[in-house]
């Protein structure tokens, strides 16, 4: 009930006991409305994902999918193209991705959770890790309701929010809390309760000297165009 605001079009829960997983989902419906459930998983159950926010590109990559041979059982939902990518082309994926996004892909074979955070961070995502036990959500408050949470406070968090009036990089004012990092993705292995974090997009400032003025004002119009079209399509 602590997320009902975040999704009033619907809940689901899904669980593996062999596994000691579950994975709950208050869902905003904005694309596919009546096909886009979660968790959602694949026909065979291999892979299962929750999945905040929107990926602007994925009319094009659901084409790119069925050319390949890739069959969908819903009629445009964005999830299911990240479920379907994620099953063809592993944790590479999440390159191809253009949007905001959080999401989390349970591989049943693999027995890991691959969760990642789109570029600029604009969709959250928190998670616990006391090396025996995982858990994330969207905001910080759910995780507060596990039995297992101290609720300290980070002295170096209030620190940095004191002097900064923000508290920087992955912690938060909760201690055993982090956020992912913008542009980070982070494997959990169920089966060793390991916790690997890697970052898979970086800003580069790299210079293009024989790029002209000129040029990149036609190149930053075409680019500023082409989203604003993902956006409206």
């Amino acid at each position: 009930t602590i997320q009902v605001h975040r999704g009033p079009d619907g809940t689901g829960v899904f669980r593996d006991r062999d596994a000691s997983l579950s994975l709950a989902m208050r869902r905003l419906a904005i694309i596919d409305i009546d096909g886009g459930l979660q968790p959602m998983s694949t026909e065979n159950k291999g892979y299962t994902i929750v999945f905040n926010g929107e990926i602007f590109n994925a009319p094009d990559l659901r084409r790119e999918l069925e050319s390949k041979g890739a069959r969908f059982q819903t009629d445009h939902s964005d999830t299911e193209v990240i479920l379907k990518l994620y099953e063809l082309e592993g944790e590479a994926m999440v390159d191809r991705l253009n949007g905001m996004f959080a999401f989390v892909i349970y591989d049943r074979e693999k027995k890991t959770l691959f969760c990642a955070r789109d570029r600029a961070g604009i969709k959250p995502f928190y998670y616990f890790d006391d090396g025996r036990r995982f858990a994330f959500a969207s905001e910080l408050k759910s995780l507060l309701t596990l039995p297992c949470m101290d609720r300290q406070v980070d002295r170096q968090s209030l620190f940095h929010y004191m002097s900064l009036m923000y508290v920087p990089g992955e912690r938060t004012a909760v201690e055993g809390i982090r956020r992912l990092p913008p542009g980070h993705s982070l494997t959990f292995h169920i089966v060793d309760r390991r916790v690997e974090l890697n970052q898979w997009w970086r800003l580069s400032f790299a210079e293009e000297e024989s790029v002209s003025v000129w040029d990149w004002q036609d190149r930053i119009r075409s680019t500023l165009s082409e989203a604003t079209q993902r956006w409206t399509l």
